[in-house]
């Protein structure tokens, strides 16, 4: 698998969406005396990069983008981020190579799910001879580990709920929907759509103090690469907010797969976890890909 190594003094371009993950990702690859040059999707900030080389970017803003790297002698790019929104048809700004694939462009982007709009993305980069490398190649370090990560431990009930929404999460991921689901008595209660993960707990919390689900049953949470994915882009990420969110909506705990998940602020996400009595568990590759029934 490509990727940087400590040696390589080689800059990389990271496209920097919303949340921390950008952030992280940045300072592995300085750590590893690697370059980083930010580019910051407009509207989706958050982070503080006077310390780093950076130039804010339209989301469909692509030809200055190309422009940039290209002037920087930048060939390797890393997504990095989520995105909320889509750009405007006006807002596209597409390089001479790519003009004449604008009617399938603008198709993708207006009915496409977040995993063919990210493969769009890594082919017009890759159609400018760039490569794209996983933030995970960068930052290795966030990747979810197998196994029980803080202090609380599974019931047998916990793990008829991980089965459940596990399949379910597969199979919106083949839709390419979203990337999470809930589970609650073994009883899928929620599905992630395009508003996210913290949106989707936010219903489970109103269904509970509604009277729509147990309040007795915690439920959990599960979140797996969608089946086709590419794994140099948007992998699953839970932090110290979802956690959060997962505790005030009453569950018991999160799985993620491991080695195909992130894990941002690790030790502050387990400390919390611990605190809400919310167990974090890294699923073995082969639990977390069983067929569905």
């Amino acid at each position: 698998m490509s990727g940087i190594s400590a040696r390589d003094a080689e800059p990389v371009a990271i496209i920097a969406g919303n949340g921390r993950l950008p952030l992280y990702v940045a300072e592995a690859a300085r750590e590893a005396g690697t370059p980083a040059f930010i580019v910051q999707l407009r509207g989706e900030g958050g982070n503080d990069w006077s310390d780093f080389e950076h130039m804010d970017a339209d989301l469909g803003g692509f030809r200055p983008v190309v422009a940039a790297l290209q002037k920087r002698g930048i060939r390797r790019v890393v997504l990095s981020g989520g995105v909320r929104s889509r750009p405007e048809l006006t807002s596209l700004r597409p390089t001479a190579r790519v003009i004449w694939s604008l009617p399938a462009i603008l198709k993708k982007l207006r009915s496409g799910g977040d995993d063919k709009v990210l493969r769009m993305v890594i082919d017009l980069f890759e159609r400018h001879g760039f490569e794209i490398i996983a933030a995970q190649n960068i930052a290795g370090d966030l990747l979810a580990t197998a196994g029980t990560l803080g202090a609380v431990a599974l019931d047998r009930e916990a793990r008829a709920d991980i089965d459940a929404a596990a399949r379910a999460a597969r199979v919106i991921g083949s839709m390419d929907i979203g990337q999470g689901a809930v589970s609650l008595g073994g009883r899928v209660v929620a599905l992630e759509g395009a508003e996210g993960t913290d949106q989707m707990l936010e219903r489970v919390r109103a269904m509970r103090e509604a009277g729509r689900i147990s309040q007795k049953r915690r439920g959990v949470l599960v979140k797996l690469c969608k089946p086709q994915q590419d794994l140099r882009a948007d992998l699953p990420s839970i932090g110290p907010e979802t956690v959060r969110a997962a505790a005030a909506a009453g569950l018991g705990g999160i799985a993620v797969e491991a080695g195909r998940a992130l894990v941002l602020d690790r030790a502050e996400a387990i400390a919390e976890a611990d605190r809400a009595g919310l167990f974090l568990l890294g699923l073995e590759p082969d639990t977390a890909m069983k067929p569905v029934l």
